[in-house]
Formats: C-alpha cells, structure tokens, sequence
C-alpha cells in the first residue's frame, strides 16, 4: 500500500508538471500569434482541376483496362477534331472566360464581409468581360450595415460589368436575400429558404428587476432621441413610436433596394417578412432558377476554366483548440440527437 501511494503521488507530481509546461508554452505561442494577427492570405485554386480528378479516378474505378483504353482513345479523337475546328475558325483552344467561385457563410454581425472584399478585389484586378463569379450564399441575415456593405461589395463586381451570379442551396433570407438580390441571375435549390424582407429589433428590459432590488438607473444623453429604448431604464411610449418608426425607415429602405435591384417583383406581395421555399419563390420572381450550385458548377465547366477564390486568417493556437474543441462537442451533440425520436425525417 505505501509503495501505490508513493507511486500515485509520484504520478501526480508528474502531471502537474507536465501541465504547468503546456500551459507555458500555450501562453508563449498564445502571445506570438496574437503579434501575427491580421495577416491574411489569398488563395486560388482550379476546381476544373479538381473535377477532372474526380472524373478520371471514377473511370478508373469503374471500367476496365479495355472500356478505359477505348475511352482514351475516343477522347483524343474528339480533341484532335476540336483542334482542327477551333484552328478553321482562328480561335485558340482554350476555354472561353473563368468562373471565380466564391463562398459566403454569413454570420449575424456578417464580419465575413471583410474576407469577401477581399476576394473580390482579387477577383476584380484580373477578370476580364467574358469572365464570371459565382457566389454560394448562405445566411439567414444579420445587422443592417453589415449586410448592406456585403451587397455593396456584389456590386462592385456587376459595376465592372462582369457576370454575376448567385446560387443558395440552404438559405438567403432577409440580409442574406439583401446581397442575393443584387445578381444578374439568383439560383435556389428547390427548398432553399428565401426571402423575409423585413426587419426585426428586441431587447429585454430590467428596469422592474432593478427597481424590485432598489437598484437606481441613471442616463443622460443630448438630444431629444439619442437613445430611444434602453435595456435598464424606463421606456415610455414615445421612446417606443420613434424605435418603430426607425424600423419602418429601414425596412422601406431594404424594399426601395430590392425593388431597384429586381423591377419586375411586385415588392408589396413579397416584402411581408414571409420567407419561401425555392419552388414558390422562383414563382413570385424571388430567384430566376431552381438548380444547385454544383450542378452550375459542373455545367460552367464544360466551357469555362473554374477557380475558387478564398481569403483567410491564420488561426493561432489558443482558436485551433478551441475549434477543436467545438467540433468534438457538436460531434457529441448530433450524435445524441440522432438517438433521439424527435428528429425531423
């Protein structure tokens, strides 16, 4: 017994050590990443590229060594005629403009827009007329300046006069359908969710539960609307008029916009607030076509060259545990809601 205690203090001992040197060298690594903050990086890479690797290893998967040597030899067959016709008609070979695909997940305060501009600055110094940019957009909306500079961004690229399109697979409601409505061509899935062409506004208020600990509040401003509703105050009914009406400006704002973007929709019928799935909302002139991004993407590349464009910070080490982390959280969290009865199916 004595020696399992000496051992287990031992080990103990041990540990703490071991623990105490991790989390130096954690607060060391934690202080050098926070110097290297803000130094992104842009990087492009060829989805044509990549499509034609998933192309070849699914044929050399999937037919034998004769299907797979005819296949070769038809394909060069079809190349060289190409060749011949694009020559009689002094044209290269190469395929026609580029497709720039863009990703934006947008967040609630949509601080991702700060990458996008990126990207599209990147985007803008080398397109060219017959070049175009796709961007996969999904967000459920956000802060009003954030969404409305992200839609000023889309714009830069359609005042280039360059082809922008827009395609959502989940979701683009309210500042998310801000930003979409801007493209020359919006393309849902089939139960994308679109729409809600409103605004929204709350907070809680603790004046009662600060008053029931005789707890004074006290705030003064200048002028006779600096601050309408307050969170620990008592608001009053004039404070809470002049808040909708702010509401209303902005809402009639987010409708003038969309309005101006897509003239055909009657604003009136679709600017309720409501949201719709791809189907209704290709129906009420919401989006222009039902189809997924990836198949835009595989039909794009038959005659154009594709390159993804993403703009990215590094992580330091203390936010790449914490992502770890999160993941194995969530990881655990899905897997009991999978158990569960109550999912949706």
């Amino acid at each position: 017994m004595e020696f399992l205690y000496e051992y287990g203090l031992f080990i103990a001992k041990a540990i703490t050590i071991v623990v105490a040197i991790l989390l130096a060298l954690g607060g060391i690594i934690g202080l050098v990443s926070k110097q290297k903050q803000g130094k992104g990086h842009l990087e492009i890479n060829s989805l044509s590229d990549k499509l034609e690797s998933i192309t070849e290893f699914a044929r050399s998967e999937l037919l034998n060594k004769d299907e797979l040597k005819q296949f070769h030899k038809e394909q060069k067959k079809a190349l060289k005629a190409k060749k011949k016709q694009s020559k009689s008609q002094d044209t290269d070979n190469a395929k026609q403009g580029k497709l720039f695909v863009v990703d934006f997940s947008g967040s609630m305060d949509a601080h991702e827009v700060d990458y996008l501009r990126e990207e599209i600055t990147a985007i803008l110094c080398v397109a060219k007329p017959e070049d175009e940019v796709l961007v996969r957009l999904e967000s459920g909306g956000g802060v009003v300046h954030g969404y409305g500079l992200a839609a000023s961004q889309l714009q830069r690229i359609k005042d280039k006069k360059i082809k922008l399109t827009i395609s959502v697979d989940k979701v683009a409601a309210s500042g998310g359908y801000m930003m979409a409505c801007v493209a020359d061509q919006v393309l849902a899935a089939k139960f994308a969710i679109i729409g809600s062409i409103g605004v929204i506004a709350q907070l809680p208020n603790f004046n009662k539960l600060l008053k029931k600990s005789n707890i004074d509040f006290e705030q003064h401003t200048a002028g006779e609307f600096k601050r309408t509703l307050t969170m620990f105050g008592e608001n009053n009914e004039q404070g809470r008029e002049k808040f909708k009406a702010e509401l209303e400006d902005v809402h009639h704002m987010f409708k003038d916009f969309v309005q101006s973007q897509r003239p055909e929709l009657e604003i009136g019928k679709v600017a309720t607030g409501e949201y719709w799935y791809g189907i209704k909302a290709k129906e009420l002139g919401l989006v222009d076509e039902i189809q997924t991004s990836d198949d835009y993407v595989l039909n794009a590349n038959e005659n154009k060259k594709i390159f993804t464009v993403k703009y990215s910070m590094k992580k330091s080490l203390p936010e790449r545990l914490g992502l770890a982390a999160s993941l194995s959280i969530e990881s655990l969290l899905m897997k009991l809601w999978n158990k569960s009865d109550t999912n949706f199916r």
